[in-house]
């Protein structure tokens, strides 16, 4: 399990459950971390947040003689709305300083979490699903099992989607423990995307996993007016 990665400083930004910001130097310690657990808002605090956070972080990095090398982005499994702010803003934020973006599944930080606690513990960790909220009585879910030679999350399933009712059912059918989050860690988040630099690879798409389409569309053409 690798649980570094090589040189720089990385800038995470998650907001596919909540808002989430934190930035990491090179040996994994946290500079700096900030979030709030409110499900919608996303626009409102994220800019709060990233300065909270950058300018917290600005002594330790100058100090080491640093620079931000990344900006990790959570992908989701996220509302439409919400995460796209997320993902807008680490954009801007990586193409204003000119540095590569990151793309990271939000379950996965969830899930290294986990395995980390129960390494931690010394506690085998059995296959288990993170799930969170969807809202519209769904779910959104991801099974896993096992930490890679890379120290990454091993995925049994894609990122999905399901009614309420339905998820413990189907759950057992994969024979994975229910493990419900209630928030992203952005810590976590770039942990993972140091992991995946580290390695070389790539661990999640470069375009949003968004749950379901927008509520609010363009419309396709003028009303026929009649008289």
């Amino acid at each position: 399990m690798q649980p570094d990665y090589p040189g720089g400083v990385i800038l995470a930004i998650d907001t596919s459950v909540g808002t989430a910001v934190a930035v990491l130097e090179d040996d994994g310690v946290v500079l700096a971390e900030g979030r709030s657990q409110n499900p919608l808002g996303h626009a409102e605090v994220i800019g709060g947040l990233l300065q909270d956070a950058l300018a917290a972080a600005s002594g330790s990095i100058e100090a080491r003689g640093e620079q931000l090398t990344h900006v990790a982005a959570g992908m989701g499994p996220g509302p439409f709305t919400g995460l796209r702010v997320g993902i807008a803003a680490a954009r801007a934020f990586a193409l204003g300083r000119g540095i590569p973006v990151v793309p990271v599944v939000s379950h996965d930080a969830v899930a290294l979490e986990i395995f980390l606690a129960g390494a931690m513990t010394d506690t085998e960790v059995a296959r288990f699903a993170v799930v969170t909220d969807a809202r519209r009585r769904e779910f959104a879910f991801t099974v896993y099992e096992g930490i890679d030679d890379d120290g990454l999350p091993v995925r049994v399933t894609d990122p999905g989607l399901i009614p309420r009712d339905e998820l413990d059912a189907r759950l057992a059918e994969l024979g994975a423990e229910r493990r419900d989050a209630a928030g992203i860690s952005a810590a976590m988040v770039a942990v993972i995307a140091g992991r995946a630099i580290a390695a070389g690879r790539s661990t999640a798409p470069t375009e949003p996993l968004y749950l379901r389409s927008p509520d609010v569309t363009m419309p396709h053409g003028p009303k026929r007016v009649t008289a």
